[in-house]
């Protein structure tokens, strides 16, 4: 049994929502950089030049890469051998964000009810999702998530007999009726099976995985690419402006389901995909 101090957590947060909001992971700068070599539209290649201008000077001058710093979500994969002191998880991983978003003068989006909507001041609660693994360490993923393109997102009942072409159909349903809303060039997450709370989270998980890392089972890459494929021949392109990149990556995490049912979720992401990894 591994005992770990919940200010450790607490710290890591912290810096975790700072870092992610002020540089974008490696994955997505190298997506970026690809698509502005390839692209083949002017304007398009300008806009993503742009993007790329706006990452350096975020990183240089410490300010967001985005004015949307977005509710955290963090997932928390915890080894079963891990005992947690000091105090309670949940209380230390929201602390972890409030002091982030408010010494990091970050942008404070959460109300505290949805209908009410008053502002919490300090972007708390954070959505947190945990999961239990083996051994003795904890893998946190900090992903701030803006809402202009999870507004975009959507979750399809679809009937079996939908097949893999209803499928296709869904992502590309979604990606259209998002256009330039999702502050293209998208991440496209996407979740098949489970049930509907669980396709949503496989989508929203999705998102995470590092651009350009394809999924392990052959069927699935297969659709990924596809599908990416299929999206950038759209000409959304760039800020919606057409071109040749519309989303830098389709990833797509499955999950078995029921006889009846075949549950797709798209979660949309910008091209500002922000996600930290830390492992205590």
């Amino acid at each position: 049994m591994r005992t770990i101090d919940v200010a450790d957590v607490t710290r890591n947060i912290r810096e975790m929502c700072i870092e992610a909001n002020h540089f974008l992971a490696q994955d997505m700068e190298e997506a970026l950089r690809d698509a502005a070599q390839t692209e083949a539209a002017p304007l398009g290649k300008q806009i993503l030049c742009q993007l790329r201008d706006n990452l350096k000077i975020a990183g240089e001058d410490m300010i967001p890469i985005c004015q949307d710093t977005g509710m955290a979500v963090i997932f928390m994969e915890i080894g079963q051998d891990v005992h947690f002191a000091g105090g309670f998880l949940e209380t230390a991983v929201n602390e972890g964000v409030r002091q982030g978003y408010t010494e990091g003068y970050l942008r404070k989006s959460v109300v505290g009810d949805p209908l009410l909507r008053e502002n919490t001041k300090d972007n708390t609660p954070a959505v947190i999702h945990y999961e239990m693994t083996e051994g003795d360490r904890v893998r946190i993923t900090v992903a701030p998530k803006g809402f202009g393109s999870e507004n975009m997102s959507r979750v399809f009942m679809l009937k079996p007999a939908d097949g893999m072409e209803g499928v296709k159909n869904a992502i590309l349903t979604a990606v259209k009726d998002a256009g330039p809303n999702a502050c293209p060039p998208m991440v496209v997450g996407v979740g098949i099976g489970g049930t509907f709370e669980k396709c949503a989270l496989l989508a929203k998980k999705a998102l995470t995985r590092p651009a350009g890392e394809r999924s392990s089972i052959p069927h699935v890459r297969k659709l990924e690419e596809e599908m990416l494929e299929r999206i950038n021949r759209t000409g959304i392109g760039p800020g919606g402006l057409g071109g040749t990149t519309t989303a830098l990556a389709v990833n797509i995490n499955t999950y078995p389901t029921h006889i009846a049912g075949l549950p797709v979720a798209v979660n949309i992401c910008c091209h500002v995909n922000r996600h930290a990894v830390r492992i205590l």
